[in-house]
């Protein structure tokens, strides 16, 4: 797919004409990662905004004992860096692509700008935000009130809603995932996570395949169990 094509159909950019597109892409780099590698980390400035064409990006706070937690989870189209860009502030979480990943960089002058007066680009800014603000409010309300068992199935069921793929009568989570990065996703341990997901291969509701999880009974995984 050609570039301008591509953002066309981003919703940041879903309001440009084709004069303005072609401005745009004239300030744009494409850069390429790889699977593992960091596209930025904690503490760095902010000055420059990511679009994502190819692959997933994960974006994380790690600890010293070498820990983290995944924040989010960005796919093909999605945007992510704007925070810094916005206050000027150094990044506040480590960006790491999950796969191989090819990404379209606009700095900050160039982004400042394309705000200017674009009012549907400025509400799509703050959806994202809002969004984003959400769904940590849910990741906080998840630690303090689900137990481990409670927070993966509910994790497992977003991650199906969002990167599930129908295949006979199953769902295949289309994301290589290891279980540190799933523990990552819930606030757990490891040990924890790996023992909820045996818990659900034994009763035939999960199977696991490399990296990726395939969901065989999406009703009973809905359940909430104590």
């Amino acid at each position: 797919m050609k570039d301008e094509e591509f953002l066309s159909q981003v919703p940041l950019f879903h309001s440009l004409s084709e004069e303005a597109m072609k401005g745009l892409l004239a300030n744009i780099r494409k850069i390429r990662f790889k699977k593992g590698e960091a596209l930025f980390k904690k503490g760095m400035e902010g000055d420059s905004l990511f679009i994502i064409k190819r692959g997933k990006v994960k974006i994380v706070i790690g600890s010293e004992d070498g820990e983290e937690i995944i924040l989010a989870i960005f796919s093909v189209g999605d945007f992510f860096g704007e925070m810094s860009l916005l206050d000027g502030m150094p990044r506040s979480a480590d960006a790491v692509a999950i796969e191989d990943t090819e990404v379209m960089m606009l700095n900050r002058r160039e982004f400042i700008n394309f705000l200017i007066g674009n009012e549907q680009a400025i509400r799509s800014i703050l959806q994202s935000l809002s969004m984003r603000l959400r769904k940590t409010d849910d990741m906080l309300e998840d630690t303090c009130f689900l137990n481990i068992s409670e927070r993966v199935r509910k994790k497992l069921l977003e991650l199906a809603e969002s990167y599930g793929i129908e295949e006979k009568k199953s769902i295949l989570i289309d994301l290589d995932i290891t279980q540190r990065e799933l523990a990552g996703m819930v606030g757990a341990t490891r040990e924890s996570v790996n023992k909820s997901l045996r818990i659900l291969r034994e009763k035939g509701i999960i199977s696991t395949e490399g990296g990726r999880i395939r969901i065989h009974n999406l009703s009973l995984l809905r359940k909430r169990h104590s």
